[in-house]
């Protein structure tokens, strides 16, 4: 007869209600959804971890190029008897845009030039009136920290595009020129470059990353936050199209169609509060943006370089920037760049020099434009490290008495 030691000595396990297991550990159940939701949100954490170590070098790098220029700004404005945070949170259009958040936009067109606050798209107001609620402080401050953190999102995804293309270094000297432009200082302003860009660099990294759903989520977002997202919108929708070629896939034609949802929808949100079909069109009328193809642009380069014997400094900061931003996309072109970053440069050009708008913030309204920085950005790491020294500490110090100057002797906007 068998030993006692070979027999069961109870009875198998009974499944409990709902399929457990008595004296079974969690860990090795079969995962249900909230198993996967904390799976998925682990590896999520894992990747941006390990990313944000790999661009922690470029932010840092960023930081102490902005951090510069305000000690500068700072020193100055105190000789001057200014203050740093009104100038920095709630003058020009950060007023407009503080405005908006809190008491909406205008229901008429009107007659009055520079005055009708459907100019400005609504994403960003939207989101200062959103956290001032969460948050302690004006909705001045409010706005003013959202655009630093942007900031920081907006470098990470310079860093990240420069990277992906050219290797960490490139993506390191790539975000330092991008914080060392001579209009530098508006992406610790109350402004929309900063959240602008961030999308725009996002975007155009899931692009090269074949993630064409989030970069065209992103491109929509990019349309609700500055006119220029259009430029986002037609680089995702190029790189969407020619994925096509490949095979037809619903995710392409889905990122066509995406992409420019959030500008359609804003602009055609003014038509019909004004009850126009052009009605955001006639709005830049009188903020004197009709297009012109680049007339205005070539009188007002004229002016400066040939006609005024004595021209404002800040003029011929903006009128060297947008030569410079044309040489470098001939360069960019000459290198090659991925189709999707020369869409979004060239579209951005276009915008920005073919309209008969005010010419002073034109070195501002490229500012998103890193693209065009590549050139510079492969050039230096390929150079000699004294040279490479020299370059990016005259670029620092550069920006950080353009910055402000910009805010404290030039009687306009940035």
């Amino acid at each position: 007869m068998p030993s006692t030691e070979s027999r069961p000595t109870s009875a198998p396990p009974r499944s409990a209600p709902g399929g457990t297991v008595p004296g079974v550990p969690a860990a090795r159940r079969a995962p249900g959804a909230a198993g996967l939701l904390t799976g998925v949100l682990t590896g999520l954490v894992t990747t941006v971890r390990a990313r944000l170590r790999d661009a922690a070098p470029a932010l840092l790098a960023y930081a102490a190029v902005r951090l510069t220029g305000l000690l500068v700004l700072a020193v100055w404005a105190h000789r001057r008897h200014h203050g740093v945070w009104p100038i920095l949170a709630a003058q020009w259009d950060a007023d407009w845009y503080l405005g908006i958040a809190d008491h909406g936009y205008a229901h008429h067109l009107g007659t009055a030039y520079d005055a009708n606050s459907l100019a400005f798209f609504p994403l960003y107001p939207v989101l200062v009136k959103a956290v001032a609620v969460l948050t302690p402080g004006s909705r001045a401050s409010t706005g003013l920290a959202i655009a630093v953190i942007c900031s920081f999102l907006a470098a990470w995804g310079v860093h990240a595009v420069g990277s992906r293309l050219h290797g960490r270094r490139v993506g390191v000297l790539l975000t330092v020129l991008w914080a060392a432009l001579p209009v530098g200082l508006v992406q610790w302003m109350g402004y929309t470059e900063s959240l602008f860009t961030a999308f725009a660099a996002w975007a155009l990294y899931a692009v090269l990353t074949g993630r064409l759903l989030w970069a065209a989520s992103l491109a929509a977002l990019a349309g609700l936050t500055r006119p220029t997202g259009i430029a986002v919108a037609a680089a995702v929708g190029v790189a969407a199209l020619l994925s096509l070629r490949r095979g037809f896939s619903v995710r392409a034609l889905a990122a066509v169609l995406l992409a420019p949802a959030g500008w359609l929808a804003y602009v055609g949100w003014v038509g019909v509060r004004l009850g126009r079909w052009d009605g955001y069109f006639a709005v830049q009328r009188l903020w004197h943006n009709e297009w012109d193809g680049g007339a205005e642009t070539v009188r007002r380069l004229r002016e400066v370089l040939a006609q005024n014997s004595s021209p404002e400094l800040f003029l011929i900061m903006v009128t060297v920037t947008l030569l410079t931003s044309v040489a470098l996309y001939a360069l960019s072109a000459g290198d090659r760049q991925p189709l999707p970053l020369l869409v979004f440069t060239g579209v951005l050009l276009l915008i920005v020099l073919g309209s008969g708008g005010v010419y002073f913030p034109r070195a501002r309204f490229l500012l998103p434009g890193f693209p065009l920085l590549l050139p510079a950005a492969l050039h230096l790491a390929r150079a000699s490290r004294r040279f490479r020294g020299i370059f990016l500490t005259a670029a620092v110090l550069g920006s950080a008495y353009c910055g402000a100057y910009m805010v404290l002797v030039w009687p306009s906007a940035p």
